[in-house]
């Protein structure tokens, strides 16, 4: 009687295979759990940023709100925004803007492009 099986080459080969397979899986996982942070930052600034320049436009004063540092609330002028954060860490994003309140400037650090800095700027 004749058993027919696999060798034990054959079943190091199989899992040799199953396992490069996983790590490519992990790797292509990681990455897109990457991209996806750095597409919500994006969104995120984008937002402020609109809200910046609804404000500008809502108060005839032609100046943007003189914020010193990162709020909790953005004024959008007639409405209001809640600031968002870094969506991996839960910290505030960089923002800046000038003393004559001409000009701001919001930035987020990405993970996945070079420059590793993404920055809007008030679009006059």
């Amino acid at each position: 009687m004749i058993k027919k099986a696999f060798t034990l080459l054959e079943m190091l080969v199989v899992i040799g295979i199953i396992g490069i397979l996983v790590g490519l899986g992990a790797i292509s996982y990681s990455t897109a759990q990457k991209k996806a942070r750095d597409a919500k930052r994006k969104q995120d600034l984008k937002a402020v940023q609109n809200c910046l320049e609804q404000y500008y436009s809502y108060n005839n004063n032609f100046r943007y709100p003189n914020y010193s540092n990162w709020p909790s609330v953005l004024n959008c002028g007639s409405s209001t925004l809640t600031a968002p954060s870094d969506p991996r860490n839960s910290s505030p994003y960089v923002y800046t803007i000038s003393s004559s309140s001409d000009a701001y400037t919001i930035c987020a650090t990405l993970e996945t492009e070079s420059p590793s800095s993404y920055c809007l700027r008030n679009q006059q």
